[in-house]
């Protein structure tokens, strides 16, 4: 298959973590080697840099591999790979996830990743937040039991563990999460959807492995998705002042996208079967009042100040009411994978990715 690739060139910053990611880690990548791999939400902030990845591989180690993104916004998707869409190893198809499919041609690999993940959908849309992760995962396990895939990864989310038994959480370490509360929609559905991943490969074999993915940020995020540290980006590329919408003593792990990405190929290529693995930067932690310190801290010249307001009621983001998020990664280190990059590294490749 050639590969025709736009003369517009991908962003610097993106360019060097495709290029730290396919050659940092041990991934077998040859495993991928003339497969077809369906990837849902594809124009999403995660799962679009899986589909950089194949599109980079093509490029440089030559894998042949046919990437067929799954989307529910061709416009959306149109805009953020701009650059690939004439290429002929990359096939977009929109379509709503929760519909039943019906893809004609051989599917190897499937990845899952197509959800709300910004707070503020769980108060406005909270149905089809949990649409794509219940409906939509059944739709996809039924077409990766149809064509007999070699993997299947689904994205779910550290919200599964509720108020965390244990901090830093393990795999194991469930805690309290309120049925009732219209902001479980999210954790609920992702719940429901591993058991669901879990159930397939019991009764039908189908080779599911599950990522749990912490606060991820890195290139690509939207910046008006609601999330604070969205925010803080958003600010510092502005020029503005960071805002704080609350007393910021939450703590939270961050891992930069591009170690994240290596996580889950590593556990979709090397993990097991039903198994879940947390994907987060322990060594990351922080709060959220020390992070947009720090966030305003690396572009000195545009002093930027960290400012604290009352949130309006109005305001329709759902607040997590989780004190500390941090992952115990020992199940994911065992695979091969840690994560590298440094807070202040991370967010400065970040800001940078967003300036031409």
């Amino acid at each position: 298959m050639m590969v025709t690739v736009n003369n517009v060139d991908r962003h610097p910053v993106v360019t060097g973590d495709l290029e730290f990611l396919t050659r940092q880690y041990s991934i077998p990548w040859q495993k991928l080697q003339g497969k077809t791999v369906l990837i849902t939400g594809a124009a999403g902030f995660l799962a679009a840099y899986m589909v950089e990845t194949l599109l980079f591989l093509n490029e440089t180690q030559h894998l042949n591999v046919q990437v067929v993104a799954l989307v529910r916004n061709r416009n959306g998707f149109a805009q953020r790979f701009s650059y690939s869409l004439n290429r002929s190893d990359l096939i977009c198809i929109d379509q709503d996830i929760s519909s039943p499919l019906d893809v004609d041609r051989k599917i190897d690999f499937i990845i899952h990743a197509a959800s709300h993940a910004s707070p503020k959908y769980y108060a406005t849309d909270p149905v089809g937040t949990l649409s794509a992760n219940t409906l939509g995962t059944a739709q996809l396990l039924e077409l990766a039991r149809k064509h007999q895939v070699e993997g299947f990864l689904y994205f779910s989310s550290a919200e599964v563990y509720g108020e965390p038994a244990r901090v830093p959480t393990a795999e194991s370490d469930y805690g309290y999460l309120d049925p009732l509360a219209v902001r479980s929609c999210y954790a609920e559905s992702k719940r429901m959807g591993e058991n669901m991943c879990v159930s397939w490969h019991h009764q039908y074999g189908v080779p599911a492995k599950i990522v749990r993915p912490f606060h991820t940020y890195g290139p690509g995020m939207r910046l008006d998705d609601g999330r604070v540290y969205a925010d803080f980006v958003s600010d510092v590329v502005s020029g503005q002042d960071i805002v704080l919408k609350s007393d910021g003593l939450t703590r939270r792990a961050f891992c930069y996208l591009a170690d994240a990405t290596a996580g889950f190929w590593m556990v979709l290529l090397c993990g097991a079967n039903a198994k879940a693995y947390n994907i987060g930067n322990p060594d990351a932690e922080i709060s959220i009042r020390d992070l947009a310190i720090v966030v305003a801290g690396l572009y000195p010249e545009k002093q930027i100040n960290v400012k604290f307001e009352y949130r309006k009621d109005s305001d329709e983001y759902s607040p997590s009411q989780i004190s500390v998020a941090c992952p115990d990664i020992t199940l994911a280190k065992s695979l091969g994978w840690q994560p590298t990059t440094s807070l202040e590294s991370g967010f400065r490749k970040t800001i940078e990715s967003y300036q031409s």
